[in-house]
């Protein structure tokens, strides 16, 4: 279809449902990390930014290397609920004009959800009850929080052993 539907948050679109989103399981003064309305692999969750942009071009360059770091962190923090093979990072965008995007963990033995094929799987999976979406949330959340925790403390990190 051309021209193509507006999305939420475009100019002459719907407005941006994300601009008035809560602080999620996790938050800084750039993003806010939630978990999913409903999903088949609790560990899932959607980052999004703070200030509306819609794409990774729109980022500024600070928020940018930040959303690198973040990933990393973010990833580290997701594996940590074992039985995670790997954790696949997706933006659409096309829903909405406000820049998100999605980690989904890929079951550890689930080779057929390799590449592009978890996002299909998990659309096509029994839904996983939403508290084991929240227990995911809150184990993934205490993670991130003790990381930076860990970060602004140069005593803790200079006292682990290999440093």
């Amino acid at each position: 279809m051309v021209p193509e539907p507006r999305r939420r948050g475009e100019p002459g679109g719907p407005p941006c449902t994300i601009c008035d989103q809560d602080e999620g399981i996790w938050s800084d003064e750039n993003w806010v990390l939630h978990n999913p309305v409903g999903g088949s692999l609790p560990g899932t969750l959607w980052l999004a930014s703070r200030v509306h942009v819609d794409s990774f071009k729109d980022l500024p360059d600070e928020m940018a290397a930040d959303f690198g770091r973040l990933t990393a962190r973010i990833e580290r923090a997701i594996l940590t609920l074992g039985d995670i093979a790997r954790v696949h990072l997706y933006r659409w965008g096309d829903g909405a004009a406000h820049f998100h995007t999605w980690f989904m963990p890929r079951p550890l033995g689930m080779l057929d959800a390799t590449r592009y094929a978890l996002a299909v799987w998990e659309d096509n999976l029994p839904q996983a009850p939403a508290a084991d979406f929240e227990r995911a949330g809150r184990a993934i959340a205490a993670v991130l929080a003790d990381e930076a925790t860990e970060a602004a403390d140069p005593i803790t990190l200079s006292s682990k052993p290999g440093c």
